[in-house]
């Protein structure tokens, strides 16, 4: 890509050269986050555990457990934005670390004194999905002001890199950590991770940009509106949050039944399920290095609608997969889902990024989020109360046909005509719906 003039929203980025690996504050960044991805990975194997074998919970308590986690999305998710724009990102995303260090902390003592309950679960699970609702829309909205705009598809692509291979990792160290401390005592490791991540954030020198003073008139339902106005009125955004919505409805269903499928339909140990999905992880890792080159290569537009429809279409297999050797075909499936997703994701972010005006960038990020991760909750009861009714492998064939049938939303866009992204939308760029 070539290079670009640098507009108001790059102050404050670093110049050293062309290269993320030779930029301080990025690597700050990019490492701590790394720690804290691998120790979410390992609570992802973990939670769903002790509500499994030491709490005995339900096919539908687990879909339930998995509903609260990202409940939050659905319901604050907006306010966040607008509260994110207001105020120092970086800020937000520190105190939320250490607000899920205290909580996802609580489950091993608790557990440890012989009192944990579903109930804490859910509370455990509600509430550090709180607090990831805030960091994430704060991290997304805060990298296009750490980064240039000409390295922004290179920053989400290790960025998206550093996520799957903590799902690579992650949940193989879950998995060791479960066998040898139980499932209670391996989310300590989470716990640790968070406090690394906020070190590295400490440590960034960077001066983030205040952000732009509130008019008088202007509230913080106003601020809301105006970002939704903002993602509803373009056209190809709001196709994106209609794919990326869609997907994550089924995605919620096929998640919230993975460790179901494996330990009562498979008969994987429970001290193996994380190695088992450490290897789907391996796509993801493939799909956040080989990102940049397939958009270069395709186009990193038209990457958008190939990622979902052609891809990923494999991914079905996953449901095939049957007790002994043929438990490989769930791997083989997810990693390919994992694969697809991740080039898909580091090409609509870099998209969204790319149009957005910075003044907006949190806001808009929050509305994605709203809706894309709101369904989320709502694909996991589903998947629970099919599950309960129907069975788990047939559920898991509709859920991975139907992730792969949301790319039809942005295949019939103004996305099939273009190959490429635009360039990044200057700071002075009026709010206007196309």
């Amino acid at each position: 890509m070539t290079e670009v003039a640098k507009d108001p929203q790059d102050v404050g980025a670093e110049t050293e050269g062309p290269s993320l690996w030779r930029q301080r504050d990025f690597m700050l960044l990019w490492s701590g986050q790394t720690v804290s991805e691998m120790g979410s990975a390992v609570t992802q194997i973990a939670l769903p555990l002790v509500a499994v074998v030491a709490l005995n919970a339900s096919t539908f308590e687990v879909g339930l457990l998995a509903a609260a986690t990202t409940a939050a999305f659905a319901v604050i998710a907006l306010p966040a934005g607008a509260l994110v724009d207001r105020g120092s990102k970086r800020s937000i995303m520190t105190i939320c670390n250490i607000l899920r260090l205290l909580v996802i902390g609580s489950v091993p003592v608790v557990a440890a004194l012989g009192t944990l309950t579903m109930t804490q679960l859910y509370l455990v699970a509600v509430t550090a999905g709180v607090c990831t609702v805030f960091f994430d829309v704060s991290y997304q909205s805060y990298v296009p002001s750490l980064i240039r705009a000409d390295l922004r598809m290179d920053a989400n692509g290790k960025l998206g890199t550093t996520q799957a291979f903590a799902q690579l990792g992650g949940p193989g160290l879950g998995g060791g950590l479960v066998a040898a401390f139980g499932a209670a005592g391996a989310m300590t490791a989470d716990a640790i991770s968070y406090l690394v991540s906020v070190v590295s954030l400490y440590g960034i020198r960077a001066r983030e940009e205040a952000p732009p003073a509130r008019r008088a008139d202007e509230t913080l339902r106003s601020q809301i509106t105006e970002g939704l106005r903002f993602v509803v009125g373009h056209k190809i955004l709001r196709r994106v949050v209609a794919c990326t919505g869609t997907a994550n409805l089924f995605n919620g269903m096929s998640s919230a039944l993975a460790m179901i499928f494996l330990v009562r339909v498979l008969h994987v140990r429970p001290g193996l399920t994380g190695l088992v999905m450490a290897g789907a992880a391996v796509g993801g890792i493939a799909g956040g290095v080989f990102a940049g080159r397939l958009a270069k290569k395709i186009g990193s537009a038209r990457i958008i609608w190939m990622s979902m429809l052609v891809f990923s279409a494999p991914q079905v297999v996953a449901a095939a997969a049957w007790p002994g050797w043929g438990v490989l075909l769930f791997p083989l499936g997810w990693g390919i889902a994992y694969f697809a997703g991740m080039v898909y994701n580091v090409a609509q972010l870099s998209y969204r990024q790319s149009v957005t005006p910075p003044e907006l960038m949190g806001r808009m990020n929050a509305a994605v989020r709203w809706v894309v991760w709101g369904t989320l909750p709502l694909g996991s009861i589903l998947g629970g109360v099919l599950g309960t009714l129907i069975g788990v492998r047939p559920v898991l064939w509709l859920a991975f046909i139907g992730s792969w049938a949301a790319g039809w939303f942005v295949f019939f866009s103004p996305l099939r005509h273009m190959r490429d992204v635009p360039q990044p939308a200057p700071a002075s760029a009026p709010v206007v719906t196309r």
